[in-house]
């Protein structure tokens, strides 16, 4: 009787321990997750940036670099979403073609704004596109002086306002880098699986109200920051 009822206490005892293991383990639960929702800068909350009316920005000069690889289906509609921004000042427009092997360059279309490059073979240390992206620059620098230059990427589709609203921004808040967060493409159905949480755990991970992180598919900055 006696080894029955230490068998029976020793069973409690480690009952209890487990009970207690769930409970710490479900309020750290509890607590990860009011961390997220509270202590992430709202991370989950979509926010549309607010339309600013931009000063005169006539005098304003911009780079726009685009690097460019197998982007045929796509890069006629970018390159002419650029053309037709309501921006008012000087728009240059540096697309470098990393090594296509369709017709990327031909889709392009021609426009006195429009310089065409062709990237060298990659040195030891580069990665492709930032090879890509740095061929744009010195072409730029060799063009002149510029403002901001303005990275974006082959398939991405600007609003007309695109342009004279990142400029504003970076002017208003003296901020020497403004990234703007693309709506990503969603027709396939594993787009639709997978685009939400990507960008779920991007914001996760560089909360946007908190200005740690920057989408290379939008990025404008000042050649001295660069």
């Amino acid at each position: 009787a006696t080894g029955s009822g230490q068998a029976i206490h020793r069973t409690g005892a480690r009952v209890s321990t487990l009970v207690t293991a769930a409970a710490v383990l479900s309020w750290l639960a509890v607590g990860v997750w009011i961390y997220l929702l509270l202590g992430r800068g709202f991370f989950w909350v979509f926010r549309e940036p607010p339309q600013l009316r931009p000063a005169d920005l006539s005098t304003r000069r911009i780079a726009v670099v685009i690097p460019a690889r197998n982007e045929a289906a796509g890069i006629s509609r970018a390159i002419g979403s650029l053309l037709a921004q309501d921006f008012k000042g000087r728009l240059r427009i540096f697309l470098v073609d990393d090594h296509s092997t369709d017709a990327t360059v031909a889709a392009a279309g021609s426009d006195h704004r429009l310089t065409l490059l062709s990237a060298p073979p990659l040195e030891p240390g580069w990665t492709g596109k930032l090879w890509a992206m740095q061929q744009g620059v010195a072409a730029a620098e060799a063009a002149g002086t510029f403002d901001y230059y303005l990275f974006t990427d082959a398939d991405i589709v600007h609003a007309p306002s695109s342009v004279s609203q990142l400029v504003a921004r970076a002017d208003e808040g003296g901020f020497d880098l403004v990234s703007l967060m693309v709506e990503l493409a969603q027709g396939s159905l594993a787009e639709r699986a997978l685009m939400p949480a990507f960008v779920f755990f991007f914001f996760l991970l560089y909360p946007p109200a908190w200005g740690t992180g920057a989408a290379g598919g939008c990025l404008l900055i000042r050649p001295e920051s660069l």
